[in-house]
C-alpha cells in the first residue's frame, strides 16, 4: 500500500474519545485493534524499507569505504515524512476501514 498517497494529518491532533469508542463500545478493545494495525502497519513499512536498502547493499563493505549515495539519501528522507503508523491506524479506524471481531463477543452470542 502507498501510504504517502494517503491523505493523513503528520502531526497528532485531540481525537474525540465517543468517536473512538463508537465502533466497539470498549475504549480499550478500540485502542487495542489501533495498536494491532498500527505494529501491522510498521512491519510492512520495514520489510519495504528493508527490501530497498537491500539494493544498495555492496558485498563488501569497509569503515572506509563509505561514500554517500543519492538515492539512499532520498530514500530515508520519503520514510521520514511518512506519517506514522499510529496516524494511519486511527485514520482507517475512523473511516472504518479495519475489520475487526471479538471472539469473545462472538462466542457469547452462540449460546
Amino acid at each position: 500500500m502507498d501510504y504517502k498517497k494517503l491523505k493523513i494529518e503528520t502531526t497528532t491532533i485531540t481525537r474525540n474519545m465517543r468517536e473512538l469508542n463508537a465502533p466497539t463500545e470498549n475504549i480499550y478493545e478500540s485502542v487495542a485493534i489501533l495498536a494491532k494495525r498500527a505494529n501491522q502497519i510498521a512491519q510492512e513499512i520495514k520489510e519495504e524499507l528493508n527490501g530497498k536498502i537491500e539494493e544498495f547493499a555492496t558485498p563488501s563493505d569497509n569503515l572506509e569505504e563509505v561514500f554517500e549515495n543519492r538515492e539512499q539519501i532520498e530514500l530515508a528522507k520519503f520514510y521520514e515524512h511518512l506519517p506514522k503508523p499510529t496516524l494511519i491506524a486511527t485514520n482507517e479506524f475512523l473511516n472504518n476501514q479495519i475489520f475487526h471481531r471479538n471472539p469473545i463477543k462472538d462466542n457469547a452470542t452462540d449460546f
